[in-house]
């Protein structure tokens, strides 16, 4: 079919849908939507649109990613195993790791893309069970594996997994299944929104406990999001936003070395702070400022020479700010900005569709993706105090990366369905 076919087989659609067949009215859930946007005219005569029909752009923009992550990652632990601590390790032992987790998860996204939107839908509820169960087991001595005064891993010999980004994905499909349950009813507190809060709740509980305080504002921030993308009432949803800032207030005062961490944040160079809580920071921040506008070239980075903490972790925007400067940081930047905004409009689209559930799926996804980065981003510019979080789809990290990869995939089942409804299918 040449182009012209295409846009006047478009407009009929659109002109079908505004004259009363069904396209342009509000979702049966109650969430009113303009499909004119998405060119939900373009309805074929029936004929179901191939499941390989997904956003190719999308695609390539996180293969970069991921390309872009495996490269640095190599670049900012080569100099790893001149370190006693790391004396037993080959130069390529972290780039081999890293590449086996993109290898074994690259395979389980290709396999939960064939998954229908409809099966993560009835088995929301017990993911989500299985992820707390995981959260607590690894709590438990014999099982849970701790790493710098941290126990946020179970090992599996090959490879250790971190529960908490299962409980990432977990809440995504739960909340999204939750309101759709409770869509009726999504203006009433405690039929609404509190049993939503008790849950997350209770994964913060065990969260804060590992501890792992970075997870659990991800995990906040995901349930927030798309209980206020699902209809909530905007005045229970700032009371809620209310409720869990005063909540962290109350963690961070608690806790000395929380507060000892901000403190340092607000004057990192001090000499209190330099060689304490804001040595990272500083570090960061000299890493960033060597770089200048075009950076001292791949492989040249000095800070990532054992002065640089974590540099193939947490800290690895530094890195490529100091070898590819303010216009690799900026192209990064640029892409996480891209990306989350495309899986937005992905749900959006799928929402548009009466997809409620594939459609809020889609945008705590893109909620995960784009808050994560942000704070990663944040924190290696000094903007914000600093915190365990990863870059998402390119710092080192097995679990991290397999489970980015899932999320991503399950966003192309959607934006898949999405096409094939549009072309007259069945999804």
């Amino acid at each position: 079919m040449n182009f012209p076919q295409r846009l006047q087989q478009s407009a009929v659609g659109l002109l079908h849908s505004i004259t009363g067949g069904g396209g342009g009215r509000a979702s049966s859930q109650g969430l009113p939507v303009n499909l004119g946007e998405y060119g939900l005219g373009s309805r074929a005569n029936g004929r179901p649109a191939s499941l390989q029909s997904v956003d190719q752009t999308l695609v390539w923009v996180v293969v970069a990613l991921l390309l872009w992550g495996m490269v640095m990652v190599y670049s900012a632990s080569i100099a790893m195993p001149d370190n006693p601590r790391f004396s037993r390790y080959s130069h390529t032992h972290f780039l081999t790791r890293h590449v086996i987790s993109m290898g074994v998860g690259c395979i389980m996204a290709l396999l939960v893309f064939q998954v229908r939107m409809e099966t993560w839908e009835k088995v929301a509820r017990p993911l989500f069970v299985f992820s707390l169960i995981l959260l607590a087991l690894v709590l438990i001595p014999f099982i849970g594996k701790g790493v710098n005064g941290a126990r946020r891993w179970i090992s599996f010999g090959v490879m250790n997994f971190q529960p908490s980004e299962l409980a990432k994905l977990a809440t995504i499909i739960y909340a999204a299944d939750y309101m759709v349950r409770k869509m009726d009813v999504k203006e009433k507190f405690f039929k609404a929104v509190l049993p939503m809060g008790a849950a997350v709740g209770l994964a913060g509980v065990f969260l804060l406990a590992e501890p792992d305080m970075g997870a659990f504002m991800v995990i906040a921030t995901i349930a927030m999001g798309i209980l206020f993308l699902g209809g909530v009432n905007a005045r229970m949803f700032f009371l809620i936003l209310g409720i869990l800032v005063l909540a962290f207030v109350i963690m961070i005062a608690e806790s000395p070395w929380r507060r000892e961490r901000i403190f340092a944040y607000l004057d990192p160079f001090s000499a209190q702070h330099a060689l304490g809580k804001g040595y990272q920071l500083t570090h960061s921040l000299i890493a960033i400022g060597r770089g200048e506008i075009w950076g001292v070239g791949l492989g040249g980075s000095v800070e990532k020479l054992h002065w640089l903490p974590e540099a193939h972790t947490d800290f690895l925007l530094a890195v490529i700010g100091e070898e590819f400067g303010l216009v690799g940081v900026t192209l990064v930047i640029g892409l996480f900005l891209w990306l989350s905004r495309r899986i937005m409009v992905i749900g959006r689209q799928a929402i548009a569709l009466e997809k409620v559930f594939s459609g809020l799926v889609a945008q705590g996804v893109g909620i995960w993706i784009g808050f994560q980065a942000f704070i990663n981003i944040g924190v290696n510019l000094g903007a914000l105090p600093t915190k365990g979080l990863t870059l998402p789809l390119m710092s080192y990290g097995g679990s991290a990366i397999m489970m980015n990869l899932i999320a991503i995939a399950i966003v192309l089942r959607i934006d898949a369905e999405n096409k094939q409804m549009m072309r007259g299918g069945r999804a």
